[in-house]
């Protein structure tokens, strides 16, 4: 269609045709942001369905953590005192080592001396990894004689846990430290349960909430 106005001629189109050009541009636009949308709504609602809080669940994870925490492999690395603890029984270390201000020992007793960095071949002999150590000073962690309710407040309180966030807890259940206790050395237990189930009750604690056990 042309319109003619002075010695200049326009050309307009139709008005159906125009419809049909802004519909396009409107599903062509929207082709582009739709989908990143969908996305990130999706992926907001998954985070929020993997933490969202049930006491109920998150203190019935926690007595099975609990189980692992104060078996022998995990409590004797958190003793009350300054002496790591030893054997199935838990008693204290028979060459009486110190934590020391890093938790690796003092002057020329540090952990590394007998423990290697894997497990040193033979019946009862020491436990290795890389990093062998106790809790510093600073920052004790003490397992030993904390009850359920007592130890799942200290465990989620920055101020006692080594300042972890919740997301720095949920990946410390597969720190190399932590996977040695299922691999401890001829002549010792392993924790009560899978690392597998471990890990499992583990994660559905923090992610539940993070509630603690009812005090006794």
């Amino acid at each position: 269609m042309t319109e003619h106005s002075g010695n200049k001629t326009r050309y307009a189109l139709p008005v159906s045709m125009v419809a049909v050009l802004g519909l396009m541009v409107s599903i062509l636009t929207g082709m582009g942001s739709a989908p990143m949308d969908l996305r990130d709504a999706t992926d907001s609602e998954a985070r929020s369905e993997s933490y969202k809080k049930d006491s109920i669940q998150s203190v019935k994870a926690f007595l099975e953590v609990y189980k692992v925490l104060m078996s022998p492999r995990c409590m004797n690395c958190h003793p009350a005192g300054d002496v790591p603890l030893q054997g199935e029984d838990s008693h204290l270390h028979a060459m009486s080592p110190q934590r020391g201000k890093d938790g690796k020992g003092v002057f020329a007793m540090k952990c590394s001396n007998c423990h290697q960095a894997s497990n040193t071949p033979g019946l009862h002999t020491p436990p290795g990894h890389p990093d062998w150590h106790l809790p510093p000073a600073d920052m004790k962690m003490v397992f030993e004689g904390r009850t359920p309710h007592q130890l799942a407040k200290q465990l989620m309180d920055p101020n006692q846990n080594g300042r972890k966030t919740k997301e720095q807890l949920l990946a410390h259940a597969n720190d190399g430290l932590v996977l040695a206790a299922w691999n401890p050395g001829e002549g010792r237990s392993t924790p009560p349960m899978s690392h597998e189930a471990f890990s499992k009750a583990w994660n559905t604690w923090i992610k539940k909430g993070g509630f603690a056990p009812p005090a006794q």
